[in-house]
C-alpha cells in the first residue's frame, strides 16, 4: 500500500487526538488513584463503552478475522457463546461482590475474601498475562506497518509503544478510558465500508455461502465429530472449553475488562457496564469476523490479490486478512481512516492491558509485600514507573508472538495457563463459603501446573509437546488451548475443593459482602424496571440464542 498525503494527515491526526485527550486530562490526575483507578468518578456510557473497547484491541479486530478466514463463522462462539453469557453473570452476580467490597483491584477481592499468598500469586500472573497480551498488540501492529507500509518492524514497535506510554503517563487509566471510547468508534467506522463493500461484490450473504464449504458458514452444525470442521473441536470440548472455563474466567475474573465496570460512579452503574456493553458486542461478528469469511469467498471466485501471503514457514499467515481487504479496497484518504482504525484497536488493546498492569503491580505488588507505609505521591509515581516498565516488557513479548501463524491462538493459550483456574477459584469461593485461602492458593498453583503438563504432552501445529511425550495431536491449536483450559480449570476445582475440606475457613463476619448467601442483594437506582440489571440481562441473552439460531 502506498498512502498520499491526505492518508498520512488523517492519521496524524489522530495521534494528536489521543495525545490531546491524555494532556486535558492530566489536570485532574493528583493522586494515585485518580491515575490508577479513575476515583471510581465515570458516568455509565463511558464505562459501557471502555468495557468493550478495552477488549477490541488488535488481538481482536487482527485475530477475529484472522479466525474467520482459518475456521468460519464457528468463530462466532467467541462471542455468542464466549462472552455473551459470561458477560451477564459478571453484571448480575460477581459485580457486587467487586464493588461492594471497595477493593481496587480482583487481586485484592482475593486477599479479602482469601488470604495474601492467593493475591500475590494471582497478582504476579495476572500481570505476566497482561504483558504477553500487550505484546501481542504490539507485535500485530509493527507487523502490520511493515507488511502493508513497508515500515521498518523495530522502528515501528518503538514509535507504537512510544505514542501509547506518553498519552498513558499523562492521563492515567481516565486518559486511556476516554481515548478506548474513540478508538471503539473508529474501529467500527473505519472497518464497516469493508464489509459492505465486499459483501455487494461477492452478492451479499448468500454469495459468501455459495463460495465457501458448508463447514465454514455454520456455527453449529459440524460439532458432532471434532473432525467434521476447521476448528477441530466438537460441541462438548466448544461448549466447556470455551462456553465456560475460557469465557467465565475472562470475562469474570480478568481485571483488564473489570476493572471498566469497578471505576463506574454506582453499584448500578457497575452492574449495568457489561451488560450495556453486551449488545454491541453481539454484533461484532459482523464487523470483525465477516471480512475473514469474505477474503476467503472472494478468493474463491478469482480475486487473486486477495490471496494471503505465507510466512517464513510456509503456512498461511491468516493475521493478515483484513489488511489486506483495506488495501484492496480503500482509495486515498479512505485508505488513512482504514489504517487508523488499525492503529485504534492496537492502542486501545495495549494501553487497556498496560493500565491494568500498572494499577495491580503498584497495589498488589509493590504496596502489599515491598513498601506498605508510602506516601501517596509515592505510589503515584510507582504506578508511573510501573507504566515504563510494562511498555518495555511488552516490546519484548512482542518477539514471541511472531510464532503464530494466529494470534488468536496464542492469547487463548494465555488464557488457559492463567483465567482457567482463576475462574475456578472464583467460583467456588463466591458461592461456598467453606473454600478457604490455603485451598484457593494451592488449587491455583494445581490448575497452572496442570495447564502446563497439558501443553507439554500433547501437540497442534507443531507446537507444544515440549515434555518429550505427545499423547495427543490437536488439529488446530485452538482446539488444544480449549482443552488445556478444560484440565487446568478442573484441576484448580478439584484440589480447592479438597484441601478446603482439610483446612479452616474464615468465620461468618469476616465473608459478608464476599460470599454470595452473606451478602445483601443491591437495589438498582435505574429510573425505568427496563434498565435494571435483570431486564437488561434477559433481553440480551434472548438476543443472543436468536443469533445462534439464525446462523446455527
Amino acid at each position: 500500500m502506498h498512502l498520499s498525503p491526505v492518508d498520512y494527515f488523517v492519521i496524524s491526526l489522530y495521534f494528536l487526538f489521543v495525545l490531546g485527550i491524555g494532556y486535558v486530562i492530566k489536570r485532574r490526575v493528583k493522586t494515585s488513584t485518580d491515575f490508577l483507578i479513575s476515583d471510581r468518578s465515570l458516568p455509565l456510557w463511558i464505562t459501557s463503552l471502555a468495557f468493550i473497547a478495552a477488549n477490541l484491541g488488535a488481538q481482536e479486530v487482527i485475530g477475529m478475522a484472522a479466525s474467520g478466514a482459518k475456521y468460519g463463522i464457528m468463530t462466532s462462539h467467541f462471542y455468542w457463546i464466549g462472552a455473551i453469557p459470561a458477560m451477564v453473570f459478571l453484571g448480575v452476580f460477581m459485580m457486587p461482590f467487586y464493588y461492594g467490597s471497595r477493593a481496587r483491584s480482583v487481586p485484592e477481592y482475593l486477599a479479602l475474601r482469601f488470604d495474601e499468598k492467593t493475591r500475590g500469586f494471582n497478582a504476579i500472573t495476572f500481570a505476566l498475562m497482561t504483558i504477553f497480551s500487550s505484546g501481542i498488540s504490539l507485535y500485530a501492529l509493527a507487523m502490520l506497518l511493515q507488511v502493508i507500509l513497508g515500515w521498518n518492524f523495530h522502528l515501528s514497535i518503538a514509535l507504537a509503544a512510544g505514542i501509547v506510554l506518553l498519552y498513558t503517563l499523562l492521563g492515567g487509566l481516565t486518559s486511556a478510558v476516554y481515548n478506548e471510547v474513540l478508538q471503539f468508534f473508529l474501529i467500527v467506522l473505519g472497518i464497516a465500508p469493508v464489509v459492505f463493500v465486499g459483501l455487494h461484490q461477492i452478492g451479499g450473504w448468500e454469495g459468501v455461502v455459495n463460495n465457501l464449504p458448508d463447514v465454514m458458514t455454520h456455527s453449529w452444525a459440524h460439532m458432532d465429530n471434532a473432525a467434521d470442521n476447521p476448528m477441530g473441536v466438537n460441541l462438548w470440548s466448544m461448549a466447556m472449553g470455551l462456553g465456560f472455563v475460557l469465557s467465565f474466567g475472562y470475562w469474570c475474573t480478568d481485571f483488564l475488562v473489570v476493572q471498566r465496570a469497578m471505576i463506574a460512579r454506582s453499584m448500578s452503574a457497575a452492574q449495568r457496564t457489561p451488560l450495556i456493553a453486551a449488545f454491541p458486542k453481539m454484533l461484532m461478528p459482523f464487523v470483525v469476523i465477516l471480512p475473514g469469511l469474505l477474503i476467503i469467498a472472494l478468493q474463491n471466485i478469482g480475486i487473486s490479490e486477495l490471496d494471503l501471503p505465507l510466512k517464513a514457514d510456509g503456512t498461511t499467515d491468516y493475521n493478515m486478512a483484513l489488511p489486506t481487504l483495506i488495501g484492496y479496497y480503500y482509495p486515498t484518504g479512505l485508505l488513512g481512516v482504514g489504517i487508523t482504525a488499525l492503529l485504534a484497536s492496537f492502542m486501545s488493546g495495549m494501553a487497556g492491558n498496560v493500565t491494568a498492569f500498572n494499577t495491580v503491580f503498584t497495589f498488589d505488588i509493590y504496596q502489599a509485600y515491598i513498601n506498605k507505609k508510602g506516601t501517596d505521591s509515592h505510589y503515584l509515581s510507582v504506578g508511573k514507573m510501573a507504566t515504563i516498565f510494562g511498555i518495555i516488557a511488552s516490546v519484548g513479548t512482542a518477539y514471541v508472538a511472531a510464532g503464530f501463524n494466529n494470534i488468536m491462538d496464542m492469547l487463548q493459550l494465555v488464557f488457559g495457563f492463567v483465567n482457567a483456574p482463576l475462574f475456578a477459584t472464583f467460583f467456588l469461593g463466591m458461592f461456598w463459603k467453606r473454600t478457604t485461602g490455603h485451598a484457593a492458593f494451592w488449587g491455583l498453583v494445581a490448575g497452572t501446573v496442570g495447564a502446563a503438563v497439558c501443553h507439554g504432552i500433547t501437540g497442534a501445529e507443531g507446537k507444544g509437546a515440549w515434555l518429550g511425550a505427545n499423547i495427543h495431536e490437536f488439529s488446530s491449536t485452538m482446539a488444544q488451548s480449549f482443552m488445556i483450559a478444560i484440565v487446568s480449570w478442573t484441576t484448580c476445582f478439584i484440589v480447592t475443593i479438597l484441601v478446603s475440606l482439610v483446612t479452616k475457613a474464615k468465620p461468618d463476619s469476616e465473608l459478608r459482602g464476599l460470599v454470595y448467601s452473606l451478602t445483601e442483594k443491591p437495589k438498582s437506582d435505574a429510573k425505568h424496571w427496563y434498565l435494571r440489571p435483570v431486564p437488561l440481562a434477559i433481553a440480551v441473552l434472548t438476543l443472543t440464542i436468536l443469533l445462534n439460531f439464525i446462523f446455527r
